[in-house]
C-alpha cells in the first residue's frame, strides 16, 4: 500500500494582480510542503484570475517557462515536491489556459492545455487538442482544466490512454452556469477518482465563495470543502486503492 499526501491550494485569486498572486502561490507551496504534502495543486489560472484581460490585457503572457516559472522549478527541486500549476502561456500567436506539471527534480514533465475554452472570460484562449496522462511518481495522472469536465470525451480519452486518476484545477463557482453534476458524471463514467482544486473569492459577477474543492469517486462526493479565505487543504491518499484515508480535508488557512 502506497500512501502520499496531496495539498489543494484553495486560494483567493485577485484578477490581474499577477505579482500578488505569484507571491501567494509561492508562500502557499512552502506552507503545503511544510505540512508534508508531496503533490501540490493550484486552481485554474492561479497566477492571474479569470477576468484578467479587461484589467491587464494579454501582452504580459509569455512562452513558458518564463523567469518566474524557472524560479518555481528551482523551488520545487529544493523542496522535493511535485506541483500542478494553473498558468496561461503563449505559443507563437496563440494563448492557452494551461496546467504545468513540475516534478521534484524541478523539471516540467508535462502540460495540459484547456480544451473546452468556450466559457473562458472574454474568450482569449485557444483550445488545446491533446488529452494524455502525465506520469507522476509512477502514477498516470489525467488533467482537466475546469470546464474540461463539462463533456465526457476528454475523460474518456484520458481513461483510454491509461489514466489512473484525474486532477482538475478549476475556477468554477455555483450559480446559473455553475457545476451541475459534471464531476460526478465523469467519475462515474470512468471509474477514476477525480480531485478538484477549486478557489475562493469573487471577480465582478463571478462568485467563488462557495466553490467547493472535492474528491469524487464512482459518482459520489467523498470530500468537499469551501472556504471564505485562502486555505491549504490536505489529504492522505492511498495510491493503491485510489481512495482518501480520511473522511474530510485537513484545512489550514494560508499565512500569506
Amino acid at each position: 500500500m502506497r500512501i502520499g499526501r496531496i495539498a489543494l491550494l484553495h486560494l483567493e485569486t485577485i484578477p490581474g494582480d499577477v505579482e500578488r498572486n505569484r507571491y501567494v502561490i509561492v508562500e502557499a507551496i512552502k506552507q503545503a510542503a511544510s505540512a508534508g504534502a508531496e503533490w501540490i495543486v493550484t486552481p485554474e489560472l492561479a497566477v492571474c484570475g479569470l477576468q484578467f484581460p479587461r484589467i491587464i490585457g494579454l501582452d504580459w503572457i509569455q512562452p513558458q517557462p518564463d523567469r518566474w516559472m524557472q524560479r518555481l522549478c528551482g523551488l520545487m527541486k529544493d523542496l522535493k515536491r511535485t506541483l500542478f500549476l494553473g498558468c496561461p502561456e503563449r505559443d507563437g500567436r496563440r494563448l492557452y489556459n494551461s496546467v504545468f506539471v513540475i516534478d521534484s527534480n524541478g523539471e516540467i514533465i508535462g502540460t495540459h492545455r484547456k480544451i473546452n475554452v468556450a466559457s473562458d472570460s472574454l474568450s482569449w484562449s485557444s483550445p488545446g487538442h491533446d488529452a494524455m496522462p502525465i506520469k507522476c511518481d509512477g502514477i498516470q495522472v489525467g488533467l482537466l482544466v475546469c470546464s474540461d469536465a463539462y463533456t465526457p470525451n476528454i475523460t474518456r480519452v484520458l481513461t483510454f490512454n491509461g489514466a489512473q486518476m484525474v486532477l482538475s484545477p478549476s475556477s468554477w463557482g455555483p450559480g446559473i452556469h455553475g457545476p451541475n453534476g459534471e464531476w460526478e458524471d465523469r467519475s462515474r463514467e470512468t471509474g477514476l477518482p477525480l480531485i478538484v482544486c477549486n478557489r475562493t473569492g469573487a471577480e465582478q459577477a463571478l462568485d467563488f465563495w462557495k466553490a467547493p474543492s472535492l474528491v469524487v469517486k464512482n459518482g459520489e462526493r467523498l470530500l468537499s470543502h469551501t472556504s471564505d479565505r485562502s486555505a491549504i487543504l490536505t489529504i492522505d491518499w492511498n495510491f493503491t486503492s485510489m481512495m482518501p484515508l480520511s473522511s474530510g480535508f485537513h484545512a489550514e488557512y494560508a499565512k500569506a
